[in-house]
């Protein structure tokens, strides 16, 4: 088994980190220089060399410890019981009140050690602590405050304690780090409830510090495998700093791995957008539905309800959940971050010990079939009613290359046949991981392969078996028809294409079933009338594939308008209020209104609660399928020519969507209505022109008369 451990250190180390020693304690201060480490003489890693070690390890344990675990749910023993790490917010507590936690601080049960064994008898390869979450109070010994351990009852550095139990367990240190504070008096916004002054607060001068926190978190505990930030939402933290802390995190350690909340750029999914820091995406809480190919993510998730201890708080996910979610992951290409909050003593609650140990006896069972693995090669497309499949290229044999699909087996056949659907490949071999001396038979049916197991499951969780098959999979997934958009101006290339080998793939252009006589496509398909294409592959004139269909409408595109016009910029109106979806901004009255260059929801009286209407003229350069994006936090809608073209609308964290439309050349009207009940207040907009990549739209460039 691979060392994950050391060959992220290594891998670090050999990209020229500079690791000095350890900092003592000093006064605590608010500002001063932010401390850069030398740029390493060696050049910068590739991002295939800085995560291999991340996609080989797949499974990781987030771990949410800090005050918030000594009220557990509730504050001064009344009220709501449903509190978190974020109580200090959610019950409103004082900042002097909140500060008293500080003495209460006292985690004599806390062995890191046993953490860190527990995490590796999981499976799990790495290993990522709140340094400081939300509340700005640090598990370690920080130059830069007071509010951090060492002023503690406690007085220990508790990173230290977990990077050296880490690596004598070969597990990977990481640290998560929050963005937002609500404690230092730099950080803005404050909470929408506080009364504190901000007189004097300087949100560059609390970048400083967050930025020497991070040099402490990067120097003086060795290698580290990811920088985990959050709290990124709010409007105070920009595009631009995202970039910058990203950067000064590549300075420290080349070798880092880095989340995509450094910046702003998480869109659906928590995806990381192009032009955006970020190594990988962070789907919070949930899986996607069919994973992200080619874009590397974590499904971080918590095993109850809460992300710290809440002693309330007894709705753990079973073990077979945890497993199935594993392999579900592990089968779309992604990690899965698997979360505990320790008590307030620093022990792991039991049903998580319980849960990890029993996930753990499945893991050194079936490990292989998590670590070091790639998503499964069915997709969505062939469904596998049993369960889920993940796979790695094995070895030359023979002078022929292979490939080992592990089937993850959630519902056992009880009829002792398990069908592995349009599958083309010829089977070596297959056999249980839980009894690999037992050859499984096989056998074919038509395009599928068939095994015969036994009467009974070995693992009711999820039973693995371990199938060879020649070359890399051929699998029955239908051609991909590609186009700009389901509508076009004029004609319209298609092009149509499959991943696999030795095949020919057929087409049709009036919807029909194409047959071996139907023409094979042999380049982009041009289409000049509204057309349903139907394509299918063939091999030796027999269909091996399912049809895919896709229609395309023949359009004219909307006029423009006969206006004349000059004046660059959007017309804005501003208002207030508390809204979970869009309100009807025209049957309002707003509080202010002017002309403005930019997307930047200014001028505005508040944080939160608050929204704008911006609407003006894009000119569009010729006719055609122009293709729009709003990317928003919150909701959003965009109208052009005066019709509702992208709802983004509702409650939701950065999220982008997009539509086309078909326009004439000339000048066309656009608003966008948009709306922030709280956290970030994020609005961008991008068109796309026939035949181009997304371009961001900027409000300089488009033209008002101030009248709608």
């Amino acid at each position: 088994m691979k060392d994950l451990s050391r060959l992220a250190a290594a891998a670090i180390v050999a990209a020229g980190a500079v690791l000095p020693a350890g900092c003592q304690k000093q006064a605590a201060t608010t500002s001063g220089p932010t401390t850069d480490a030398p740029r390493p003489a060696n050049k910068p890693m590739t991002q295939d060399e800085r995560m291999a070690w991340w996609r080989d390890a797949r499974f990781g344990m987030f771990v949410h410890w800090g005050l918030y675990a000594i009220p557990a749910g509730q504050w001064n023993g009344a009220g709501k019981t449903t509190h978190g790490e974020w109580i200090r917010d959610s019950a409103r507590v004082p900042v002097e009140e909140y500060d008293q936690l500080r003495l209460r601080f006292n985690p004599t049960r806390f062995d890191a050690d046993s953490w860190a064994a527990l995490a590796r008898q999981a499976g799990m390869k790495y290993l990522v602590i709140t340094s400081k979450h939300h509340d700005g109070f640090c598990l370690f010994d920080s130059k830069y405050t007071d509010w951090d351990t060492m002023s503690t009852p406690y007085q220990r550095d508790i990173l230290s304690q977990v990077a050296e139990a880490c690596r004598r367990q070969d597990v990977v240190p990481c640290w998560y780090h929050s963005i937002m504070d609500w404690h230092h008096p730099d950080y803005l916004p404050r909470r929408p409830w506080e009364d504190r002054p901000t007189n004097g607060a300087d949100f560059d001068r609390f970048n400083a510090y967050l930025k020497n926190q991070v040099t402490e978190l990067l120097t003086n505990y060795g290698p580290i495998g990811v920088m985990w930030f959050d709290g990124q939402w709010e409007g105070t933290w920009t595009h631009e700093r995202g970039l910058d802390l990203a950067a000064h995190v590549r300075r420290l350690q080349p070798g880092c791995v880095i989340n995509n909340r450094v910046d702003k750029g998480g869109g659906e999914h928590g995806m990381t957008r192009p032009g955006y820091a970020g190594d990988f995406g962070t789907p919070e809480q949930e899986i996607p539905s069919e994973g992200v190919p080619g874009v590397d993510w974590e499904t971080c998730m918590t095993m109850n309800r809460h992300w710290g201890f809440n002693q309330w708080d007894h709705d753990f996910k079973s073990t077979q959940d945890l497993i199935r979610k594993l392999a579900d992951i592990a089968s779309k290409g992604g990690n899965f971050l698997l979360n505990v909050g320790p008590t307030a003593d620093g022990e792991i609650p039991p049903a998580s010990i319980e849960r990890l140990r029993e996930i753990g006896a499945w893991m050194s069972i079936n490990a292989e079939s998590i670590h070091g693995t790639k998503a499964g090669p069915f997709g969505a497309a062939v469904r596998l009613p049993w369960g889920r499949c993940t796979q790695r290229p094995m070895a030359s044999s023979l002078g022929k290359a292979g490939t080992r699909l592990y089937l993850h087996v959630f519902d056992w056949p009880a009829d002792g046949r398990l069908v592995v659907p349009a599958l083309f490949n010829e089977p070596r071999e297959a056999r249980l991981l839980a009894d690999p001396a037992d050859r499984l038979t096989l056998s074919r049916a038509g395009d599928d392969i068939v095994i015969a197991i036994p009467p009974s499951a070995p693992d009711a969780n999820n039973s693995v078996i371990a199938m060879d098959i020649d070359g890399r999979p051929d699998v029955g997934i239908p051609p991909e028809i590609e186009t700009e958009a389901d509508i076009f101006v004029g004609s319209a290339a298609v092009k149509i294409s499959s991943p696999r080998e030795r095949i020919q793939i057929r087409y049709t252009l009036d919807g029909s079933d194409p047959t071996s006589a139907s023409p094979v496509v042999a380049g982009p398909i041009s289409i000049r009338q509204t057309s349903t294409i139907a394509a299918r592959a063939f091999r030796a004139e027999r269909p091996v594939s399912p049809i895919a269909r896709r229609t395309l409408t023949l359009v004219e595109p909307s006029k423009p308008t006969t206006r004349r016009l000059t004046r660059p910029g959007l017309t804005y109106q501003y208002y207030e209020g508390d809204w979970s979806r869009l309100p009807d901004f025209g049957a309002m009255t707003p509080l202010d209104k002017g002309i403005s260059t930019r997307l930047d929801r200014k001028p505005r009286r508040r944080e939160a609660q608050f929204g704008f209407r911006y609407w003006g003229y894009i000119r569009v350069p010729a006719d055609g399928v122009y293709r729009f994006s709003i990317a928003s936090d919150d909701g959003s809608n965009l109208y052009i020519d005066n019709r509702l073209l992208v709802d983004n609308d509702g409650l939701h964290s950065l999220g982008e969507k997009s539509a086309p439309i078909a326009l004439a050349e000339g000048l066309h009207p656009i608003m966008i209505d948009f709306f922030e009940q709280g956290g970030g207040h994020e609005l961008d907009l991008w068109w796309a022109a026939p035949g181009q990549e997304n371009k961001r739209i900027d409000p300089a460039d488009l033209l008002t008369d101030q009248e709608w």
